[in-house]
C-alpha cells in the first residue's frame, strides 16, 4: 500500500492543500475547525510528513555526515558522540562512515554525502584530500577537519597538539629515568603519528642527559598490531630492550601491555615504562593501569560541529584553527619510586 500523502489528507478533510501544508509549517494560521479536520485526517490515514524533501527543497539539511578514520578506536566513538551530543541541542543528526584507514572507503562516503546533500562534512581524513573538500566547498556543502590542524588554513580544524602530546608523552619517560626510549606507532603517513613521533624527538633531542629514540613501526593502530611489536621486542636479547615505550596510541599500548604480561620477562613499570595517547576508557582498566596523553574527544566533536553549522549559515566566514592542549594522565605504567613528573 503506497503511503498517504499530502493530497489524500486534504482530500479527506475536505481542504485545501495549502490549508494543510499551513497546518504542518504554520499552525496558528490555520482556524480550529480546519485545524481539526486535518488532524483527523492525518490519524486516519498515517500520514508521515517527508521531512528531509521539506528542508531539501529549502535547501537546509539536518544531516551531517561524519568520516572517521577507524571506528573501533573508542577516541573516534567519543568525538562521534560529543558531535551527536551537540548535534541533538540543534535539530542535526550525525550519519557516520568508518573509512578504517582506506583512502577508496574515504572517497565512497564523501560521495555519497553529497549525493545526500548533507548540511556539511566532519572529516578524519587520510592522506591529503584538499582537493575533494574544494569541490565539497564548491557545492555548498563545507567540511570542518577533525582531529587534524589544517596547516594551510583552508578549511576549519579541531584538534589537539599532537606534537606537544608527543613531547609530553616523551618527557615523562626520560623524567622517569629512562634512557633508552621507542616509538611504536604507524603507519607514518598518518599526521597525528607523524607529529607525535616528532613531539617524542624534540623531547629527546632537549634532554640533558643522553638518551636513545628507536621507531617500532606497525601497520595499523589497533591492540593486534601492539601485540606484534611487543613479540618483536621480547624476541631481542635484553640488552638491546627499550627501557620505555611510547605508544601512538592507547589501543597500541593496550596490545603491547597484553605481549608483555603473558611473556613475563619484562616487568611494567619496573623494567619497562609503557604511555599511551587518547586516555581511553580501558586505559584505567588495563591489567596494569595505563599511563596515557588525555584528549578531550567529546568537547573536540562538539565544537567541531558548532563551527561547522556555523560555516554552514556563513560561508564567507574564515577558516579558524581550533587546538586543544593535550594532558598527562600518570598511572601504574610508568610510575617509578622516586619519579618526577608534570
Amino acid at each position: 500500500m503506497a503511503a498517504a500523502s499530502i493530497r489524500d489528507v486534504a482530500r479527506l478533510a475536505g481542504v485545501s492543500v495549502g490549508t494543510v501544508s499551513n497546518f504542518l509549517n504554520k499552525p496558528t494560521e490555520v482556524s480550529p475547525v480546519s485545524g481539526a479536520l486535518v488532524k483527523n485526517a492525518i490519524a486516519e490515514l498515517g500520514y508521515i510528513r517527508n521531512d528531509a524533501a521539506r528542508r531539501l527543497r529549502a535547501g537546509t539539511s539536518a544531516t551531517v555526515g561524519f568520516v572517521v578514520l577507524d571506528g573501533q578506536n573508542p577516541f573516534f566513538n567519543q568525538v562521534v558522540r560529543g558531535a551527536e551530543d551537540e548535534g541533538s541541542t540543534q535539530g542535526i543528526a550525525i550519519i557516520v562512515g568508518n573509512t578504517d584507514e582506506d583512502s577508496s572507503r574515504e572517497g565512497l562516503y564523501l560521495d555519497l554525502f553529497e549525493e545526500q546533500r548533507v548540511r556539511g562534512v566532519l572529516i578524519s581524513p587520510y592522506g591529503d584530500i584538499t582537493a575533494r573538500l574544494q569541490l565539497l566547498r564548491s557545492r555548498d556543502i563545507p567540511a570542518v577537519l577533525v582531529d587534524r590542524v589544517n596547516v594551510d588554513g583552508q578549511f576549519s580544524s579541531v584538534a589537539v597538539d599532537s606534537g606537544a602530546g608527543g613531547q609530553i608523552a616523551a618527557q615523562h619517560l626520560i623524567d622517569t629515568g629512562r634512557r633508552r626510549l621507542a616509538f611504536v606507532g604507524g603507519p607514518l603517513d598518518l599526521h597525528q603519528v607523524r607529529d607525535r613521533l616528532e613531539g617524542a624527538r624534540v623531547a629527546v633531542d632537549n634532554c640533558e642527559h643522553p638518551v636513545e629514540l628507536e621507531v617500532i613501526a606497525t601497520s595499523a593502530l589497533s591492540v593486534e598490531e601492539g601485540v606484534k611489536a611487543g613479540h618483536r621486542i621480547l624476541e631481542r636479547p635484553r640488552r638491546e630492550r627499550p627501557d620505555a615505550l611510547f605508544a601512538a596510541n592507547d589501543l597500541l599500548a593496550l596490545g603491547l601491555l597484553q605481549s608483555l604480561i603473558v611473556d613475563g620477562s619484562l616487568l611494567v613499570p619496573e623494567q619497562i615504562a609503557l604511555i599511551g595517547f587518547d586516555d581511553i576508557a580501558f586505559a584505567a582498566a588495563a591489567a596494569v593501569p595505563l599511563s596515557s596523553i588525555r584528549q578531550p574527544s567529546a568537547m573536540i566533536g562538539q565544537t567541531a560541529l558548532r563551527v561547522l553549522l556555523e560555516e554552514a549559515e556563513n560561508p564567507s566566514m574564515i577558516p579558524r584553527q581550533t587546538v586543544f592542549r593535550p594532558e598527562l594522565v600518570v598511572r601504574e605504567s610508568t610510575k617509578v619510586a622516586g619519579s618526577r613528573t608534570r
